[in-house]
């Protein structure tokens, strides 16, 4: 990083079954360890947003809140720039054009673990 080599977030890439490895809550670990590491938190959040957005060529569309870009946003509690563990305190949910409340996100987290313990 102080190289200038940008660095990417990998956890939530989707890529392959990679055990123990559960997109969405790996990020939170991953964004962690990269702080830990010593990126700045704004450097660790841009892993996971304007450089991956630049490494796959859609600068154009993703990668930063602009009008025109696709609009996926995590709405949180507390400030990540004060504390990378803050990514973990979600409000809220902008996704494919639908906003999603906290109370919306429990029940569909709720039904997921239902589901989980039927298998």
């Amino acid at each position: 990083n102080k190289a200038g080599v940008k660095i990417l977030a990998g956890t939530d890439s989707g890529a392959g079954n990679v055990p123990y490895l559960f997109q969405g809550s790996s990020l939170h670990d991953e964004l962690d360890l990269f702080v830990e590491s010593g990126l700045t938190p704004m450097e660790a959040i841009q892993t996971a947003t304007i450089n991956a957005a630049e490494c796959v060529g859609r600068l154009d569309s993703l990668g930063t809140i602009e009008e025109g870009k696709i609009a996926d946003l995590i709405l949180l509690n507390e400030n990540p720039l004060l504390s990378i563990k803050n990514t973990t305190k979600i409000n809220s949910i902008f996704y494919n054009g639908k906003y999603f409340d906290r109370s919306k996100l429990d029940k569909i987290l709720n039904n997921l673990e239902k589901l989980a313990e039927e298998i």
